[in-house]
C-alpha cells in the first residue's frame, strides 16, 4: 500500500519544499507523514480515553474500564490531554468519553487533540486512510441548555474520526444534564460496546478486534446523532432521545444501576421528568440539603445555628431586622439558567432555560420544607449556647429566604407558594438571577425582591455568570426594568470578585437608573474551595476595606441619591439605601415592620416599600463601632494556637 523502495520515498519527500517540511515540523504532523510513508507494521493497541473538566467523564471511563476488564477485555485508560495524537494511527480500537465545556469547546488543555483532528482531517497530505485500521465509539457528556453547542466535542470527534477513515462501532451517544438517567444510558452504551467486542473476539479475550479483524458494525445505539443530522445539531424531524448529563457532579452519585431498572427509575410521568435525579439527589444530600419532592430543597443556614446559640445573626439581621434563628432557607426550583464562577454549590444543581420537569404542589412544598427545617432545628437541642426560648422560636419560622440555590421564579406556581407563605405570616426574600424578566413582572408582592447584578457590562456578565441564554444581556436589562415597576422593596445584589468586576464603578452606576432599586447590597465573593468548575482563588476575595471603598465610590457617584447606610463586617457586606425614601430626619429606616407587611398583604390593596419600613438600630448603621454585630448577642472568637519558636 505504501511505497517500499528508498527512491520512491525520496521522490515523495522531494515533493515538499523546505518551507512545507518546516510547517509540518512546527505543526507536529511530521510524525503523521512518516507513519504514512513507513512500511513497518503498526502495533495493535486499544485505548479508552476520557476528556473531562470536572471529573465526570473520567469517572464514567473508569467504570467502563473496570467492566471491560471483568470480562477479560483490557484497554489502556488514558487522559486525552496527556496523549500524543500522532499515535492514533497505531491504535486498532479507540473508545472516547468526551465532555463539552463552555461555548462548545473541549475542557482545558484538551483543545490540542481536537485541533489536531480538525487539521489532519482537512489536510490532503494525511488523507482518509490514516485511521483505516481503527474502530471507535464515542460517548458525549454535555448540557442541552447550550443549544447548538450541545455535546459539540463528542459529535465533532466522531465526525473527524470518520473523515480520517476510522470505522464507528456504535453511533455517537450523548448525555445531558437536563435528563435524569445518565447512569442508565451510559450503562446501555457500555453494554453495547462490550457486546460488540465480545461478538468479535469471544467472551474472555479481545485479540480479534485489536488486530483489526473485526467485522463492520451493523447496529445502532439507542441515541443516534449521525452525520445525516444538521450541522447545528437539529435532528431532522427524528424524535429526540432521552439525554442525560452529570458533568458537574462526578464521583458524588450512587453506583450504577442495572439497565433493567431504567423504566422503573426514570421518574417520568406524563412525559415530564424529575428535576432531581438519584445522582443529583445524592450529591446535594451529601452537601447537607434536604430534597423536597422532585425539584425543591431546604437547608439550615449557619447563621440560623449561630443566632440559635446567641452568637450573632447574618447581614439580613443587621440590615433588615430578620431573626436569623427563625429564618428558613429554601427554593422551589433547584435548577438555574446560569453557571456562575462563584457558585456556592459548584454546579451540582441542574440547569435549564425553561420548566420541563414534573411539578409538585406548592402547599406540599411548604409543608415539607417547614417539617424538614424544624427537624434540623430540633437537632440543635443541647448544643452549647442554645436556650429553650431560642429553640422554641426557631421551631416557628417567620422568614423564608428563597435564595438557597437555583432560580425560584422558574417554578410555575411561585405566586401560589409565596401567597401561602404570607398567609402563614412568613416573610419572603426572593433572589432572581435576572434572566426571566416576564416572570418578575408577574410576581405577586414580595417582602423584598432581589436581582443579582454580578457585572455591569455585557462581556463581564458572560464571563462571571456564564448564562445559558444567548440573549442574556437583553434579558438582564429587561429584568432591571421589570424591577422598577415593583412597588415593594427591591434590591440590586452585587457580588464583588477581585480582578473580575471591581473596577466598573461608572458602568454599575449607569444601571441604577434602569431599575431604580431601593437598596444596593455589595458583598465580597465567598471562596468555597477549589473546584474544576471555577478558577477563583482566595486572591479573588476582596477585603472588607475593599468593599467599603467600592461602596463609598458608588455612593459618591450617585450624587446623593444613595448613601452607605449599613454594614456587616463579618459578612464583608455593605448596604446602600435610597436617601429620599429611607433616611428620615437623619435616621435610617432600612429595617422592616414584618407584622405591618403581612397586614398590608392581607388587605389586598396597593402599598409600597415605605409603608412597612422600620427604624435601623444604631449598631447596624455604617461606621458604628459594632460593625453590624448585634450587641444583644455574644461575640465568639475561635482561639488561635501558635507554635512557639523553640
Amino acid at each position: 500500500m505504501y511505497p517500499s523502495s528508498l527512491s520512491a520515498r525520496l521522490t515523495i519527500l522531494a515533493f515538499f519544499s523546505a518551507s512545507t517540511l518546516y510547517f509540518l515540523y512546527k505543526s507536529r504532523r511530521l510524525r503523521t507523514l512518516n507513519l504514512l510513508l513507513s512500511t513497518k507494521p503498526r502495533p495493535s493497541r486499544g485505548k479508552l480515553f476520557f476528556i473531562s473538566q470536572t471529573g465526570t467523564s473520567k469517572a464514567l471511563a473508569s467504570r467502563l474500564h473496570a467492566l471491560l476488564a471483568s470480562c477479560g477485555i483490557h484497554l489502556d485508560l488514558a487522559d486525552i490531554r496527556s496523549y500524543e495524537p500522532e499515535d492514533l494511527s497505531k491504535e486498532s480500537l479507540v473508545l472516547i468519553i468526551a465532555s463539552t465545556w463552555e461555548d462548545g469547546k473541549p475542557p482545558d488543555n484538551a483543545s490540542f487533540f481536537t485541533s489536531w483532528l480538525a487539521e489532519s482531517s482537512a489536510d490532503f497530505r494525511v488523507g482518509s486512510l490514516l485511521l483505516s485500521q481503527c474502530r471507535f465509539a464515542v460517548f458525549g457528556v454535555g448540557s442541552s441548555a447550550y443549544g447548538v453547542n450541545f455535546n459539540a466535542v463528542a459529535r465533532d470527534i466522531s465526525k473527524k474520526f470518520k473523515a480520517l477513515g476510522a470505522k464507528e462501532m456504535i453511533s455517537v451517544t450523548l448525555g445531558d444534564i437536563d435528563g435524569g438517567e445518565l447512569d442508565d444510558i451510559f450503562e446501555v452504551w457500555s453494554n453495547e460496546v462490550m457486546g460488540k467486542l465480545k461478538g468479535c473476539c469471544g467472551l474472555s479475550e479481545n485479540e480479534g478486534l485489536l488486530n483489526g479483524a473485526a467485522r463492520d458494525s451493523d447496529g445502532e445505539s439507542g441515541v443516534d446523532w449521525s452525520e445525516s443530522d444538521d450541522e447545528d445539531g437539529e435532528n431532522n424531524g427524528v424524535e429526540e432521545p432521552v439525554l442525560v448529563d452529570i458533568e458537574d457532579i462526578a464521583g458524588k452519585g450512587p453506583s450504577r444501576r442495572s439497565t433493567s431498572s431504567v423504566s422503573e427509575t426514570n421518574g417520568t410521568v406524563n412525559g415530564k421528568r424529575d428535576m432531581v435525579t438519584p445522582v443529583i439527589r445524592a450529591s446535594l444530600e451529601k452537601q447537607g440539603y434536604k430534597i423536597i419532592g422532585s425539584h425543591s430543597g431546604v437547608k439550615i443556614c449557619r447563621w440560623t445555628k449561630s443566632q440559635l446559640r446567641g452568637r450573632g445573626g447574618c447581614y439580613k439581621h443587621s440590615f433588615y431586622g430578620i431573626e436569623s434563628h427563625r429564618c428558613m432557607e429554601a427554593t422551589p426550583s433547584l435548577a438555574c439558567a446560569n453557571k456562575c464562577v462563584f457558585c456556592w454549590r459548584h454546579h451540582t444543581n441542574p440547569v435549564g432555560k425553561s420548566w420541563k420537569w414534573k411539578m409538585d404542589d406548592p402547599l406540599d412544598i411548604i409543608n415539607t420544607a417547614i417539617e424538614l427545617h424544624t427537624k434540623m432545628i430540633k437537632q440543635m437541642k443541647g448544643v452549647p449556647g442554645v436556650t429553650q426560648e431560642r429553640l422554641s422560636e426557631g421551631l416557628t419560622p417567620r422568614h423564608c429566604a428563597l435564595s438557597l440555590v437555583g432560580e425560584p421564579i422558574m417554578y410555575p406556581e411561585i405566586n401560589s407558594l409565596v401567597d401561602e407563605l404570607h398567609r402563614r405570616r412568613i416573610s419572603t426574600f426572593l433572589v432572581t438571577n435576572a434572566q426571566f424578566p416576564e416572570k418578575i413582572k408577574m410576581l405577586n408582592p414580595i417582602t423584598q425582591l432581589y436581582v443579582s447584578v454580578d457585572a455591569a457590562t455585557k462581556e463581564s456578565l458572560k464571563a462571571i455568570d456564564r448564562p445559558l441564554f444567548g440573549d442574556y444581556w437583553e434579558r438582564f436589562i429587561d429584568s432591571l426594568k421589570s424591577l422598577k415597576e415593583k412597588q415593594q422593596r427591591t434590591v440590586y445584589r452585587l457580588t464583588l470578585v477581585k480582578g473580575w468586576n471591581t473596577e466598573d464603578i461608572d458602568a454599575y452606576y449607569n444601571l441604577f437608573s434602569i431599575g431604580k432599586p431601593d437598596f444596593v447590597e455589595i458583598k465580597g465573593v465567598t471562596y468555597c474551595g477549589s473546584s474544576a468548575t471555577s478558577k477563583l482563588t482566595m486572591e479573588n476575595v476582596p477585603w472588607h476595606s475593599d468593599v467599603k471603598a467600592f461602596s463609598e465610590a458608588l455612593a459618591l457617584k450617585s450624587e446623593g441619591q444613595y448613601e452607605v447606610a449599613c454594614e456587616h463586617v463579618h459578612s464583608c457586606c455593605v448596604l446602600l439605601a435610597k436617601t429620599d425614601k429611607f433616611k428620615v430626619n437623619g435616621q435610617w429606616y432600612t429595617w422592616i415592620d414584618y407584622e405591618k407587611f403581612h397586614d398590608l398583604v392581607a388587605l389586598g390593596k396597593p402599598f409600597d416599600s415605605r409603608d412597612y419600613m422600620a427604624a435601623t438600630p444604631s449598631w447596624a448603621v455604617y461606621g458604628a463601632e459594632e460593625g453590624g454585630f448585634d450587641p444583644e448577642q455574644s461575640r465568639y472568637r475561635k482561639e488561635r494556637h501558635h507554635r512557639s519558636n523553640r
